[in-house]
């Protein structure tokens, strides 16, 4: 190692301490302990890929900010069972990042940078953000959000047993899901219907795309649930929206003009979870999209993102959502980030 004991107090110092942006009260539900079996790493990633592939183990990056609801319920809620911890500690070396941290980062190029300058480098916008990097150090898998139990651990051994040389995640889950779920695509009178000619919208409205699958619990909860609040519905009134079975060969033409079916587009799209929502302005290009599972504060949060355009102005969405909770509890809306 080329960092010395100095390095090693400082290290402990700064992760006493917190050299990091603090989240608004809003997201600041206590502090939640990291487990004991995380690596302690020196941030150098090269080392860290090389010491895990010596130990015939990989690396997961996970980064995080204090008072992260999702970042709690996949530490107290997931790494709490059995299972998936002891097949984490088996598989990986986890490794913490601060996206607000000042820790110096050694990235994978061998360039000298900071935590926060590191996740705003691979655009984390959600916390916990999750890299799964192989014996070389490229991305195996990434989870932009929380993942709930049962997928998570479908991810961790899909990794784990180097599964990606023989499928994709998205065909190993589907072949592995339960079936716990009202097995139906929740349809609107408000979607786009088809043919679906996604090149050639004349509302001049942003086009959100929902990509589901009729055996889907989030699924569920989503349409049953959070997008049939008021406000959520306010903010769908802004789209042109679209909602696809991500498995089927319903035929359309992208926004960008190519024909296609609806499968073949979120390959194309490296879509792994249902429901995704991508977003994409009214020139066609995606701006934003929601991956994980999300809650009804993040999810209305994640539309009015791109409905209001503020996107164009703020490129973090952390800062975005942090703000928006801010104007909301000044006008008297007490934010519930888990309900």
């Amino acid at each position: 190692m080329k960092h010395g004991l100095l390095a090693l107090l400082f290290f402990m110092l700064a992760q006493s301490v917190g050299f990091a942006e603090q989240a608004s009260d809003y997201e600041n539900p206590g502090y939640h302990e990291k487990p004991a079996w995380f690596k302690n790493s020196f941030l150098d990633l090269r080392e860290d890929v090389a010491d895990a592939a010596r130990a015939g183990k990989r690396v997961m990056l996970y980064f995080y900010q204090d008072g992260c609801p999702y970042c709690a319920k996949l530490l107290d809620t997931n790494f709490a069972q059995r299972e998936i911890a002891e097949n984490t500690q088996k598989y990986f070396d986890v490794i913490a990042i601060n996206m607000w941290g000042a820790l110096e980062v050694t990235d994978l190029n061998g360039k000298p940078t900071t935590e926060k300058d590191f996740a705003t480098e691979l655009k984390v916008m959600y916390t916990p953000t999750l890299l799964f990097l192989d014996e070389q150090g490229k991305v195996i898998l990434r989870l932009n959000g929380y993942y709930p139990p049962h997928k998570f651990s479908a991810v961790i051994d899909y990794v784990g047993q180097h599964m990606e040389k023989e499928t994709s995640f998205p065909d190993f889950w589907k072949a592995r899901s339960p079936s716990v779920s009202s097995g139906k695509l929740h349809r609107s009178p408000d979607e786009l219907q088809p043919p679906y000619r996604l090149d050639k919208r004349a509302s001049g409205k942003p086009l959100l795309v929902l990509f589901e699958q009729k055996d889907c619990a989030a699924c569920d909860e989503l349409h049953q649930d959070i997008l049939a609040r008021d406000e959520s519905r306010k903010l769908l009134s802004k789209f042109d929206v679209v909602l696809l079975d991500m498995w089927s060969k319903t035929p359309l033409t992208t926004p960008d003009g190519k024909r296609t079916t609806a499968a073949k587009w979120a390959r194309t799209l490296n879509v792994q979870y249902v429901p995704t929502l991508v977003m994409f302005d009214s020139e066609g290009r995606e701006v934003f999209r929601s991956e994980a599972y999300l809650r009804t504060f993040h999810i209305q949060s994640v539309l009015d993102y791109v409905a209001s355009g503020a996107y164009r102005e703020q490129p973090n969405f952390q800062r975005y959502i942090q703000k928006r909770a801010e104007a909301l509890e000044a006008q008297g809306v007490h934010i519930n980030l888990m309900d």
